[in-house]
């Protein structure tokens, strides 16, 4: 299977999806002009990564920003994860939001409501 990275833009994230390792990150801000066109792909790559995960899937978010509908994509990735752990494989979920950013914290404290997924709230301290 195929790795997809994605080097950011000033409206779309960098992401990087590594099948050898399980190891999944998005990161940086997503506004994009066509968020399905954006997130679509991502959203079939775990389709297929789904039917042969690594033992411990690991999605890693470090966004400074996103819009409205780059969010319904930030939940279906979470959803296709959900489905993982569920079945009984390994997941987790590390969200990064900025010590001064209580939105980012609170749509994450959120989105753990959400989903029955590990999601482990990581703060970043910009002053260091």
């Amino acid at each position: 299977m195929d790795n997809i990275q994605i080097s950011g833009t000033s409206k779309t994230p960098d992401v990087n999806f590594d099948a050898g390792s399980g190891k999944l990150e998005i990161s940086g801000r997503s506004i994009p002009e066509n968020s399905y066109q954006f997130y679509e792909p991502l959203l079939s790559w775990l389709d297929g990564y789904s039917g042969q995960p690594k033992d411990t899937t690991m999605l890693t978010f470090k966004l400074d920003y996103f819009n409205t509908s780059s969010s319904m994509y930030i939940l279906g990735i979470l959803k296709k994860l959900e489905k993982l752990y569920l079945a009984g494989h390994k997941a987790n979920v590390k969200w990064y939001y900025d010590a001064d950013d209580e939105d980012m914290l609170q749509t994450g404290e959120d989105l753990k409501q959400i989903v029955k997924i590990p999601i482990d709230m990581v703060e970043i301290n910009q002053e260091a």
